[in-house]
């Protein structure tokens, strides 16, 4: 398993070991043991899965308090592109964005810890995404932010769009409440 980090801290990219021969591939996609000396001292609690259509995109969307989420990310099928803002304040990347394409052919996967926002749009005809949570779903404690902020500026790779009444319809970056301040 090889790990890399990128300008924001705390975000991580996993590239799991892969095994293939002429009958698939194996890999192995959590190991509590190595995932925690990679350091992703988490417990995970909750596992989603969502089914998308091309151009479909979900988010801005984090949970506060008690219930903040971190993530382990990962397409099942199909290819994505992952998103997370940095919403901690005070932090020096507050308001920036990460994204990385994660797919079924490069098993890559991405950790968020709790003080993001994620998201992602389907680049592929449909998509399966998974991800591991640190919590449990709280819709007293969901938070969204609306995914074309003008002030974020995210290229989602996708022509139209295709997004829910509900995160149509959230807050702008510059509204957010201090949820979470850096360093958490």
């Amino acid at each position: 398993m090889k790990i890399e980090e990128n300008d924001i801290k705390d975000l991580l990219v996993i590239f799991p070991d892969v095994f293939g021969d002429e009958r698939g591939y194996f890999f192995e996609s959590f190991s509590l043991e190595r995932y925690k000396g990679a350091g992703i001292n988490f417990n995970f609690v909750q596992d989603n899965i969502s089914k998308s259509r091309k151009g479909t995109v979900r988010g801005l969307h984090y949970q506060i308090g008690d219930k903040a989420q971190g993530k382990l990310c990962q397409v099942i099928k199909g290819k994505v592109l992952d998103v997370a803002v940095d919403i901690r304040f005070n932090s020096p990347t507050f308001g920036k964005y990460f994204s990385i394409e994660l797919s079924e052919d490069n098993h890559v996967q991405f950790w968020m810890p709790p003080g993001f926002a994620h998201g992602f749009s389907v680049l592929s005809d449909e998509a399966v995404f998974h991800y591991k949570c640190t919590d449990y779903y709280s819709k007293e404690k969901e938070r969204s932010i609306l995914y074309n902020d003008p002030d974020l500026h995210i290229d989602w790779k996708v022509d139209k769009p295709i997004v829910s009444d509900k995160d149509m319809h959230t807050k702008l970056f510059k509204n957010i409440n201090k949820d979470f301040v850096f360093p958490l």
